[in-house]
């Protein structure tokens, strides 16, 4: 349901338009909004496009009346789904709703004798998630015009489809003799000492061989013969077949063979056609091609669901989050860029948020629905240019995130000798058992019936003793086989300690094996779970602070609110750095002029772009692996359109070789001696200015305000510390900056709570967020 207050400064100086930023995850979507008055607007709705309610009364033969109510016009709900959970009751399509949808009207009556009063009831939009946000934040019913709005959209869609294996029929086109490559793939055994390998089979439904060759050098060996394919490509197409992914050897170095085959392939019908040399023009077919069988594989559904949402907005209005962090309009997204496009903007989001905070080191805790997405901010975003989504590897820039299947729709089962925690998801349909839709137990299960969720803080009804039946029926399965039944307490404390073990593990992953001490950095925890959990996984990692930030639950939308327009531009070197030195300043203005190009493509005034990053991918002679080193202070971009800055010379390899050193040491704990280093590649980034104002306004942290002991709202009965204890509650839109409070405790608000665990400390700083530090009388955690 959508809520206002205010957002101070949000649209000064902006036009009259509505600002809508949009997080689409596998079980809910956020959506955060700012109206031409500057007041902010928030949404959270099932990713099915649902809402759930409750049903009070039955007013008629098909009306019934719902508790509470949104705010939204008469005949918001004409056209929805009425579904009755957990009854045996057929859905029913809504004639008419009054104002508020207190009341519906329903097309069919409900059967004479069945009394609907109690149940959980779920209505399900005819348009796609990030639209009924969108209208329920504007309070614009389906069918009316939405009114003038930007929207930024951030999106798993393309994930899902990947992981579930629901992508378009897909054929691979690799030069003769490579059909196949992605088989044999690498060689790498995922399960070292595993007696049965079991391979996933490619994404691609086939693979023709074409005849053609090029030399590493891109000269042409045997030309390409097209008409060889005809009747290939036309039997593919009578197959159902209309998506190509074409990757040729050293397509990289010479593009031309793969140009020419992909205009013949749209000539004779292929609706979609990815050319890797246009996606990732570097060496190394093996990834190239993969990249293009995803990219292929994926572009008809996220085209299709990115039409569905524009054709419901105003034409133009629509951005799309990439994996990198950038934002890049609808028309122009790529598939590969999508896999990470939700986490992405949690990872900005946080990043943001610990700034103002006066916290540069963080590593931010996104715990969801169906997932929890992990990443580190040294002041700035760390991304990857190779990196692996389930099964899929691709060459394509991405923020740095580990992704763990541990979130709080992740099932909790016995799987006959131990406990287990997903990684299976009861995501949004059917949903966690207590959303009463007859889902499984789940992590949300167990944190409501330890009492660590206000079940009458959510919009959604929670139901305990649906949780209770489905815990029951756990124990029951663990006490069978002459088992002595356990306690559900022991149970329900054991399930939490593996879901915090695996996400514990996930942050060692970017972290630890990278060098990185995690007791270094600040953890901002978010998403849905991520405060119920933060202060149990940081003791794992011996982290003394927490961050909660304001709106956790929504800090992915408000990530992507803040986001910029960014593009890259890379070229691939393959020389010694010595020999390449007189070259590097002309390609890094060739390359920072493309990218500032891209970035002006999107409509941003060339005064408002900048070159914000220069990476130089560098390696030891004889070393596959590569480091990226950024180019010192004094070779940063001028500013202004993204021009180089003069100052300094790009050309003089000592600071360069230092910085690789320094950087090989950090990882590696030694550098060779004496071997020469290699510029493997370069890549620049080009982005519009950051925004002057948002949730996090420019400048430095605020001064911390004087501190003051917080008056709990109430107190409540929980689970702490192996023990049921009458702890205080505390509303957190009633804590003032400088807010003081001790675990154990609970802090309350419309979208997620904050467990503050025994022996951890909080206080509300000036930027509104809660900054939870272990007692140090208590020790480190």
């Amino acid at each position: 349901m959508a809520r206002e207050d205010g957002f101070a400064g949000e649209a000064a100086g902006r036009a009259a338009v509505w600002r809508l930023a949009v997080d689409t995850g596998g079980t809910f979507t956020d959506c955060l909004a700012v109206d031409p008055a500057g007041r902010t607007h928030r949404a959270k709705v099932l990713s099915t496009a649902a809402l759930r309610g409750r049903v009070t009364e039955r007013l008629g033969p098909a009306e019934v009346r719902l508790a509470g109510g949104w705010r939204v016009p008469a005949g918001f709900f004409r056209g929805f789904a009425f579904r009755l959970l957990e009854r045996d009751h057929p859905a029913v399509a809504v004639a008419a709703s009054g104002p508020g949808g207190t009341v519906l009207t329903l097309q069919d009556p409900l059967a004479p004798d069945f009394d609907p009063a109690g149940a959980a009831v779920e209505l399900r939009s005819p348009e796609e998630a990030p639209v009924l946000a969108a209208r329920l934040v504007t309070a614009v019913k389906p069918g009316d015009r939405l009114p003038p709005l930007s929207m930024r959209l951030a999106t798993t869609r393309g994930t899902n489809a990947l992981l579930e294996r629901k992508g378009a029929p897909t054929a691979l086109f690799v030069t003769r003799g490579f059909a196949d490559l992605l088989r044999i793939g690498t060689q790498q055994r995922p399960d070292l000492f595993a007696l049965a390998i079991e391979k996933p089979e490619p994404l691609y439904r086939a693979v023709a061989e074409v005849a053609e060759r090029l030399a590493a050098d891109g000269s042409v060996l045997a030309p390409l013969d097209l008409e060889a394919l005809r009747e290939t490509a036309m039997g593919l197409l009578a197959g159902g077949i209309e998506t190509a992914a074409v990757a040729l050897l050293h397509g990289y170095r010479n593009p031309r063979h793969e140009e020419a085959l992909g205009d013949f392939l749209r000539r004779l019908g292929f609706r979609h056609v990815s050319l890797s040399s246009r996606l990732a023009p570097l060496i190394k077919l093996l990834p190239r091609a993969e990249t293009a069988v995803v990219d292929a594989y994926l572009s008809p559904v996220l085209e299709g669901y990115l039409a569905a949402v524009a054709a419901a907005l105003p034409e133009g209005s629509l951005h799309v989050m990439t994996s990198a962090g950038g934002l890049v309009r609808a028309g122009a997204f790529r598939a590969k860029d999508s896999l990470l496009s939700g986490p992405a903007g949690g990872v900005v989001g946080a990043t943001l948020a610990g700034r103002r905070s006066g916290c540069r080191r963080v590593i931010s805790f996104d715990m969801g629905g169906t997932s929890t997405d992990v990443a580190r901010s040294d002041g700035d975003y760390e991304y990857v240019f190779e990196h692996r989504v389930g099964a899929a590897h691709l060459l394509a820039p991405a923020l740095a995130v580990e992704s763990v299947a541990a979130g709080g729709g992740s099932l909790c089962t016995f799987d006959g000798r131990q406990l287990r925690v997903g990684p299976e998801s009861a995501g949004a349909r059917p949903g966690p058992a207590c959303y009463g839709a007859g889902g499984p137990l789940t992590i949300t299960d167990v944190n409501l019936i330890l009492g660590r969720i206000a079940p009458e803080r959510f919009e959604i009804p929670l139901e305990v003793a649906a949780a209770g039946r489905a815990l029951a029926g756990l124990l029951a399965g663990m006490a069978s086989g002459g088992r002595p039944a356990p306690g559900g307490e022991e149970v329900l404390g054991g399930l939490l300690d593996i879901a915090n073990e695996r996400m514990a593990e996930a942050i060692r992953g970017i972290s630890l094996r990278r060098g990185y001490d995690p007791g270094d950095y600040v953890l901002v925890a978010f998403g849905g779970a991520g405060a119920q959990h933060a202060c149990a996984v940081a003791a794992l990692l011996a982290i003394s602070t927490v961050l909660v930030p304001a709106d956790a639950s929504l800090l992915s939308a408000h990530g992507l609110s803040a986001a910029v327009v960014e593009r890259f531009a890379s070229r691939q070197v393959l020389e010694p750095l010595g020999a390449a030195r007189e070259r590097l300043r002309g390609w890094l203005d060739e390359l920072g002029s493309e990218a500032v190009e891209a970035v002006a493509a999107e409509g941003i005034p060339a005064d408002e772009i900048r070159i914000r990053r220069r990476l130089l991918h560098l390696r030891f002679a004889g070393q596959e692996a590569t480091l990226a080193v950024e180019l010192p202070a004094e070779d940063e971009a001028a500013g202004g359109a993204g021009k180089a800055g003069e100052a300094g010379e790009v050309g003089a390899n000592d600071a360069i070789e230092r910085a690789f050193g320094a950087a090989y040491r950090d990882t590696y704990g030694y550098a060779p001696e004496g071997r020469s280093i290699e510029l493997e590649s370069i890549r620049v980034v080009a982005s519009s200015e950051p925004a002057k104002a948002g949730p996090w306004p420019a400048g430095e942290p605020a001064a911390a305000p004087d501190p003051s002991t917080a008056a709990p709202a109430g107190r409540r009965r929980a689970f702490f510390g192996g023990a049921w204890l009458d702890v205080p509650f505390f509303n957190r839109e009633s804590l003032a900056p400088g807010a003081t409070l001790r675990g154990p405790a609970l802090v309350l608000e419309t979208y997620t709570a904050t467990v503050v665990e025994e022996g951890w400390q909080g206080r509300m700083d000036e930027a509104g967020n809660l900054v939870l530090q272990h007692d140090p009388g208590g020790g480190r955690p």
